[in-house]
């Protein structure tokens, strides 16, 4: 018998835990519907792509104007990919739950592992924020009304700008400037990732798997966040969001953990393809619009 590498696991056993495209036999249906939806979206909506936020190669957003009058609520998205790979031209679909609601959306752009280390690839991503925050005003946005989700690695982005300490960050951001968030069939405990197949390409050490793990967190404040994850994505992707609710629920946070039945590693991030879906409603509920 194999010896265990993490948990009960062995090699196998876990490398199959993480590889979400082996374990789901219509990925590429998935994907292609993503980018259908994305020319959908960028063809329907006023957009503006390709915007810069910093001076980085990856510093850029595209903006999907919410259709109503001003201050509208801001959406913003951050991708999956295992922090290694995707981009945000993608991922247009994700505006539709939104942007009819009069909800502009952002879908945000960031550096790749391992082209950076994820302490840059985190920093840039709250730079990211940190602009949307600033330039609220000038989308006719409200500052005051920023939320954010992200799929996967996304999920993972999505909880540590959620427990930020953005006056640390910089002094003019407020405590609150991230009201809410939803992570999507994301990875909180980087440990296991470290020990399965995927390390061959991201190459995390022990030391950044712990330093950027928010399961081993203890933040200050965290937004009230909802970590969904697919029923059906398998065991650990499961335990991946449940601990990290237990975890910051325990220390005093607002965070909860819903499993999705029925759905897989894609197909609940797809739910944001239909307006109507269940998450498209929940999100739209945490923004408080309907």
């Amino acid at each position: 018998m194999a010896e265990p590498v993490f948990r009960s696991y062995d090699q196998e056993a876990l490398d199959w835990e993480y590889n979400n495209r082996g374990k789901v036999p219509d990925t590429a249906e998935c994907k292609a519907a993503q980018i259908s939806g994305s020319d959908e979206a960028k063809a329907q909506y006023h957009t503006l792509l390709d915007h810069r936020f910093g001076s980085g190669s990856t510093d850029l957003l595209d903006i999907y104007h919410g259709e109503s009058i001003g201050p509208r609520p801001v959406h913003v998205f951050f991708h999956g990919g295992y922090w290694k790979s995707n981009t945000k031209n993608d991922f247009g679909f994700v505006a539709k739950p939104f942007v009819p609601y009069g909800v502009t959306t952002v879908v945000v752009e960031y550096p790749l592992i391992p082209g950076v280390r994820m302490d840059t690839l985190i920093e840039r991503c709250r730079a990211a924020m940190a602009w949307v925050w600033r330039n609220a005003a000038e989308m006719d946005c409200d500052p005051d009304n920023i939320t954010v989700s992200g799929h996967s690695a996304g999920g993972h982005i999505t909880a540590m700008l959620a427990s930020t300490d953005w006056p640390s960050y910089a002094e003019d951001l407020p405590a609150d400037l991230v009201k809410a968030g939803c992570g999507i069939s994301g990875v909180y405990d980087l440990e296991p990732v470290r020990l399965s197949f995927q390390n061959d390409d991201l190459q995390f050490s022990p030391k950044e798997a712990e330093e950027f793990s928010p399961v081993l967190m203890t933040p200050g404040r965290v937004a009230p966040l909802l970590l969904l994850v697919g029923g059906d994505e398998g065991p650990e992707f499961v335990r991946q969001s449940e601990d990290l609710a237990s975890t910051w629920s325990a220390q005093g946070h607002d965070v909860s953990a819903w499993v999705m039945q029925g759905k897989h590693h894609f197909t609940t991030i797809n739910e944001y393809l239909d307006s109507e879906s269940t998450l498209s409603k929940t999100v739209r509920a945490q923004i408080g619009v309907s």
